[in-house]
């Protein structure tokens, strides 16, 4: 009989669940137990140097090089099998890096190319951690943040071709909570056209394009191929899925760029827990199957929701009227995603009561999870935002967003129609 060749290149659902573990290094175990240490011993004093070469920087690990693990604040071996096994979810990817939250990660890739002097610009609408990250921490050191509108190409471009010293275009598409997209391709083109600066003596470098991608991505959204830098992640939503655990990740095409992103982690110690990683782990298959579910009923509810007497106008990204919107979502996505939100009328008291009045949908901010989950932007998760920047990102008093679940989308939609019609 012939020999059965593996193919060359496997695709992501395959490449996931067989890539970065070795059951021969947990006594055969089909699936990666939990290594709970603190340290690790060393092969050999020369295997130790060399770990702390490659983990401060000093030199690269080749490709077929195994190297020595030295402290959990710095790696772990659950740390590693995890972020092997996520890189092929996002296409483009060669490496990655998790982290305890999604803020850790946002931070620490921020953190790694960052410095006094620099500047950033950010779209808005943009979650509010994000935002007061921007907003109170980097420019209290020095770091100028300036918003864009998302969505807003042409405004975007000038803000790129304007800004000093610019360093990093971080979006967040779809935006947190409108549902608004930036076109991903566009920035980074526009980016590419500056001409190269050099800091300090240093060599030229372009700025970096970063993405929130924790909507869409990666099932729907791939932001690398799109050519992005880093794609970033709350592993809390849709990676880990379940509303059980807090994660983040950090994904890019360069592996340089990596090191800077890991190196920042090692300092800062914020690396994922063994326990989180392992948990973490076990979800990543099936995050396009959960992912898939929940777009199917989130578009079916948000369609009929449309076209109900006390709704003023539905977010999501099927139903957009803006051509330029609609054409961002069909070049730039593959399916519309698990997110929609509403603006009612009558303002923020139809709002709370229509989510006081929800039977299976949960009051609670967070999103991606299983359970279907709806909350009121402006009192919560965008409330340390001022009035006016609440309005001019069209975070209204009426809008509730749902983060639609894997319930049977016949009974969530009856749920919001009861309590609409009690409004």
């Amino acid at each position: 009989m012939p020999e059965t060749k593996a193919p060359a290149q496997l695709r992501p659902e395959t490449d996931v669940l067989t890539r970065g573990f070795d059951p021969s290094l947990s006594v055969g175990s089909a699936r990666p137990a939990v290594f709970r240490s603190s340290t690790y011993v060393f092969s050999s004093p020369e295997a130790a140097e060399r770990a702390f070469d490659i983990m401060a920087g000093r030199a690269q690990r080749t490709p077929e090089e195994n190297v020595d693990l030295v402290y959990s604040r710095f790696n772990h071996p659950n740390a590693q099998i995890l972020e092997d096994q996520i890189v092929p979810l996002e296409p483009g990817a060669t490496a990655a890096a998790v982290f305890n939250s999604g803020m850790a990660a946002i931070m620490t890739a921020l953190l790694a190319v960052l410095k006094p002097g620099d500047s950033i610009i950010y779209s808005v609408p943009i979650y509010g951690g994000t935002q007061t990250l921007i907003q109170s921490f980097l420019q209290s050191i020095g770091i100028e943040g300036i918003p864009v509108p998302a969505g807003q190409g042409a405004a975007i471009d000038n803000a790129i071709r304007g800004a000093r010293n610019l360093r990093v275009v971080l979006i967040e598409t779809p935006a947190n909570p409108t549902i608004v997209m930036t076109d991903v391709k566009r920035v980074c083109q526009t980016v590419a056209s500056l001409p190269m600066a050099s800091s300090n003596g240093n060599a030229p470098e372009r700025p970096l394009v970063m993405v929130d991608n924790t909507f869409l991505g990666p099932a729907f959204q791939h932001a690398l191929s799109l050519g992005a830098d880093v794609s970033l992640y709350s592993a809390t939503k849709y990676l880990g899925g379940y509303s059980d655990i807090i994660g983040g990740v950090a994904l890019t095409k360069d592996v340089a760029l990596m090191s800077k992103i890991r190196s920042k982690r090692s300092l800062f110690g914020n690396i994922l827990q063994p326990d989180e990683c392992w948990i973490l782990d076990t979800r990543l298959p099936t995050v396009a199957l959960r992912m898939n579910r929940q777009s199917k009923n989130a578009q079916r509810i948000a369609e009929k929701l449309a076209s109900h007497p006390k709704v003023k106008k539905v977010y999501y990204p099927t139903l957009f009227e803006d051509p330029e919107q609609t054409r961002i979502y069909r070049e730039q996505c593959e399916y519309p995603g698990g997110l929609v939100s509403i603006d009612l009328k009558g303002g923020k008291a139809a709002a709370f009561d229509f989510l006081r009045r929800l039977k299976l949908a949960r009051n609670a901010v967070s999103l991606g999870g299983v359970e279907t989950l709806a909350c009121h932007p402006r009192s919560t998760t965008h409330s340390a935002w001022s009035a006016q920047d609440l309005d001019e990102a069209g975070i209204g008093e009426g809008l509730v967003r749902i983060s639609v679940g894997i319930e049977d989308w016949r009974d969530l939609l009856a749920d919001c129609e009861a309590a609409l019609d009690l409004v």
